[in-house]
């Protein structure tokens, strides 16, 4: 079950977050889905707190939680674009 996955570590190389899970898997997920992770130095990325439901930056006031990255979700503060009527 997702409820049931946390994250044990959170690493970064220059276009990929990687998480190591509580499961055993390791989760890569782009960079570019969450723009101030993308433009964060090195030394603001690594200030995350990993707490039971995600990832938590203070200085760059950015939540991230598993289960949406599990989901598939990138940032979720971005306006939708309107869908177009066929």
């Amino acid at each position: 079950m997702n409820s049931l996955v946390k994250a044990e570590s959170v690493r970064f190389d220059d276009d990929s977050m990687w998480l190591e899970l509580s499961d055993g898997r390791t989760l890569g997920v782009p960079l570019v889905w969450f723009p101030r992770l993308l433009h964060a130095t090195p030394e603001q990325r690594s200030d995350v707190r990993i707490s039971s439901r995600g990832l938590h930056w203070e200085t760059l006031d950015e939540d991230i939680s598993i289960a949406g990255l599990l989901a598939g979700y990138g940032d979720q503060t971005k306006p939708r674009q309107p869908t177009r009527a066929a």
